[in-house]
């Protein structure tokens, strides 16, 4: 089952991930909340829509901007609406 991985803490387990450009995206209700503090970043892409960004915060340890999700995706993008992805040093494993 895919999991997401940050400072010895399972961020995020799915067996039901959608992947897209080699990212796995997790639904919303397998990420571990407690762990995610909003960011004001956003990037856009031309075929999904506009991103924002979440830290990572364990153990008093903050990864800036590492997960990221499409809230309101465009039309091509909506099997992945509002399921995270990471990068940023965040190991995901099948």
């Amino acid at each position: 089952m895919p999991k997401a991985v940050w400072n010895d803490r399972v961020i995020a387990e799915s067996a039901d991930t959608v992947q897209v450009e080699g990212n796995h995206y997790f639904p919303p209700e397998s990420i571990a909340q407690e762990y995610f503090v909003p960011s004001d970043t956003q990037t856009v892409c031309h075929w999904k829509g506009t991103a924002a960004y979440y830290s990572l915060e364990v153990d008093g340890e903050r990864n800036a901007d590492a997960a990221w999700t499409y809230p309101e995706p465009k039309e091509a993008a909506e099997n992945i609406r509002g399921h995270y992805a990471f990068w940023k040093g965040v190991t995901v494993s099948d």
